[in-house]
């Protein structure tokens, strides 16, 4: 691949799906798309990069693109997300939408489903707590490919053993031959959609959490500038936004402020002078909160 041709792929992927690639990561662009090449029947790197040029390999494009962007995923991947999720979000919005009885969570990044399972198998454990509660989990990934694979809900047996407690493995999952599935009742709480984040979101709705996890990092500071400012508009002032452990807002909005001590959580910045601006961050630890999950 010549210094020409590669300028031209990370030009591409970042103007499609905003992945940001440095200079010495040309080894990754052809272990990843030499693949591609070989099933397309296309002889070369030069020969597919040529057909990406024309602008007509639409296919070619979206194989391109879904081969570049990472899908790493687990169950309960990091924890300390699903614990603030499980002592902290769900107790503080259960108290405040009491009246509404209804919560919509946002997985931004759901690769294969491990996120938005994990969400709904704690929302399913926080039942008892939550009589005639409605929830709408949404799992959006920029590859239609993986979403599919989450929609099945089928898992290896590697998959399951990282990060999702074995009581909770029983409980909701059923086992055919080696491999494990979701049972009906979770897989029948989360909705998949396609989406690209550097498009337009806001025709999903407003959303009390999200979960944003692990993908801003891939970006460059305006893209993730930009899709902070679009989420911000789909948060109510009491909603939630949770990001990956390498993933910060300092530097790229000044409309979210941290959740003290937790880390990787954060609210809207209250509006100078509205009603919102006295309330106070909910605490670190809530007493009485729904049990730990992920650990």
């Amino acid at each position: 691949m010549t210094p020409a041709e590669f300028e031209y792929l990370k030009g591409f992927l970042k103007t499609r799906s905003g992945l940001v690639l440095s200079s010495e990561k040309q080894y990754l662009v052809e272990s990843r798309l030499m693949p591609i090449a070989r099933k397309t029947g296309l002889e070369s790197l030069s020969v597919l990069i040529q057909k990406l040029r024309t602008g007509t390999a639409r296919a070619l494009e979206t194989d391109v693109v879904e081969a570049m962007t990472t899908n790493e995923s687990f169950f309960f991947r990091d924890k300390t997300p699903f614990d603030n999720f499980t002592n902290v979000m769900l107790p503080a919005l259960i108290e405040k939408r009491a009246m509404k009885k209804r919560l919509r969570i946002w997985c931004a990044a759901a690769s294969t489903g491990q996120e938005p399972y994990s969400l709904a198998m704690c929302l399913k454990e926080a039942a008892a707590k939550m009589p005639g509660w409605r929830f709408e989990i949404i799992g959006t990934d920029l590859s239609n490919e993986v979403l599919e694979k989450a929609k099945t809900g089928i898992y290896s047996q590697f998959e399951v053993q990282r990060g999702l407690p074995i009581q909770l493995l029983l409980k909701y999952f059923s086992q055919t031959g080696d491999v494990w599935q979701v049972n009906p009742e979770i897989r029948g709480m989360v909705q998949w959609r396609q989406l690209n984040l550097l498009e337009n979101f806001s025709t999903l709705g407003e959303f009390d959490i999200i979960f944003c996890r692990n993908v801003l990092i891939y970006f460059d500071q305006a893209a993730k500038s930009d899709v902070l400012t679009r989420a911000a508009k789909i948060l109510p002032a009491d909603g939630y936004l949770a990001l990956g452990a390498a993933e910060t807002v300092v530097g790229l909005s000044d409309q979210f402020q941290p959740v003290p001590t937790l880390r990787g959580l954060y609210q809207l910045r209250p509006v100078a002078g509205s009603a919102a601006s006295g309330a106070s961050m909910p605490k670190a630890a809530v007493s009485g909160g729904l049990s730990r999950l992920a650990r």
